[in-house]
């Protein structure tokens, strides 16, 4: 009963301190921007966005690979010793492998562009 007390009493003072602490929130200055100027999107272009994407997609397949080998090998320690379990546990982890030989592969295709002719796929400019 009088632990009840004691956190209710806390719960009314953290109560009270938030809700007195409002006034001081309404007097901020607030820097008001003319219309239009709220944020930098009409400054974006097309090869940003590709080039952003690009770099995403990269991102998100290693991360992927990373989980799928991992489950892959949970798999294959909990199979037990059964074939069919160890093999499924076999071809999860070789399908991550190759797909992260793929992801890379195309990044290596990216900056092979880079070195021979100069052309930044990641980080494209259009004139």
């Amino acid at each position: 009963m009088i632990l009840k007390r004691i956190i209710k009493s806390a719960w009314t003072a953290a109560a009270g301190l938030a809700l007195s602490a409002m006034p001081v929130f309404a007097q901020k200055e607030i820097d008001l921007k003319p219309t239009g100027q709220f944020t930098d999107l009409g400054k974006l272009e097309f090869a940003d966005i590709v080039s952003k994407l690009i770099r995403f997609a990269l991102i998100i397949a290693a991360v992927v690979f990373f989980f799928m080998l991992l489950i892959g090998g949970i798999k294959w320690i909990m199979s037990g010793g059964d074939k069919g379990k160890t093999e499924e546990a076999r071809n999860q982890i070789t399908a991550a492998l190759v797909g992260l030989v793929i992801v890379f592969s195309a990044w290596a295709i990216a900056q092979l562009t880079k070195a021979l002719f100069g052309i930044d796929i990641l980080n494209l400019k259009f004139s």
